[in-house]
């Protein structure tokens, strides 16, 4: 079995979690895996699970150099930026 070690682990963003606060929600922590004795990594994005009133999962991945949009919402399946993500959590109040 594979054996993964963790080289780095995120905190959530406190932005987004000033945006959600309202909401009944769940963190997890992003993190950087490598597999020892190979240059094999994988990148776990931070994830904001939000239950109630709506139900949202957005994703955000730290390693953005190929997109200015490091968030994802998986029930939308798109990326967004900030302001988006904003935008998107206003018009969903209770």
């Amino acid at each position: 079995m594979l054996e993964f070690k963790v080289i780095e682990e995120f905190k959530p963003n406190p932005k987004i979690i000033e945006l959600i606060k309202n909401y009944t929600y769940k963190t997890k922590k992003g993190k950087i895996k490598v597999l020892p004795h190979t240059n094999l990594q994988i990148i776990e994005p931070t994830e904001y699970l939000i239950t109630h009133p709506i139900i949202l999962t957005i994703l955000e991945y730290k390693i953005s150099e190929l997109s200015n949009k490091p968030f994802y919402i998986k029930e939308h399946k798109a990326k967004y930026n900030l302001k988006e993500i904003k935008n998107i959590i206003k018009k969903c109040k209770y």
